[in-house]
């Protein structure tokens, strides 16, 4: 805790960001995002999904202004990702509870998953990107591919999510087979 404390002191100090990935703006629009979605029906996955890619754009940004300002030290591209996209643990210190829930191997907050996962999922797919120009002479595909790939890669996980929510219940669905199997001792 200190040294996440240590970290946040220096970056503070260290002068003025333009991007600032725990900023309190950001924190409360993906807050304000999350609750107009509940409002309207939208799986907290599926908004997590979406913050975690502009978690992770934020860190990209961060990185870019770190390379202007020709700050580079080992591990400084995932070190400002880790804090840029960690900054979602902002959110469960308001009025948003942290209730973890079993999603596969991992016991973790259904909005924290999908953030990760969204974060996951663009910094990939621009990676891919990048992998596809190179391949292709440095040239994009076809018009807007730098931000047809990302936004269609989040697209589809929301569709899915939207259709096999983390939040529902693993046993939503099933027929209750509650007094199916009774033994009697006759």
């Amino acid at each position: 805790m200190t040294v996440l404390l240590s970290l946040g002191i220096l970056l503070l100090w260290s002068g003025k960001a333009l991007a600032n990935p725990a900023c309190a703006v950001c924190t409360v629009a993906v807050g304000a995002s999350l609750e107009v979605a509940r409002r309207y029906g939208v799986d907290d996955s599926v908004v997590g999904v979406w913050a975690g890619a502009l978690l992770a754009l934020l860190g990209y940004w961060l990185i870019l202004w770190f390379e202007k300002k020709n700050w580079n030290f080992i591990g400084r591209n995932l070190l400002l990702m880790v804090i840029s996209v960690g900054s979602i643990g902002f959110m469960y210190l308001g009025e948003f509870k942290y209730s973890p829930k079993v999603i596969g191997i991992f016991y973790l907050d259904p909005l924290l998953f999908s953030t990760v996962l969204g974060a996951l999922t663009f910094i990939y797919v621009s990676k891919f990107y990048q992998w596809m120009k190179a391949r292709n002479g440095g040239h994009a595909h076809f018009p807007f591919e730098k931000v047809v790939l990302p936004v269609a890669a989040l697209f589809a996980l929301s569709v899915y999510f939207n259709y096999y929510p983390l939040s529902a219940s693993p046993l939503q669905g099933l027929p209750d087979t509650a007094g199916l199997y009774e033994f009697s001792n006759e």
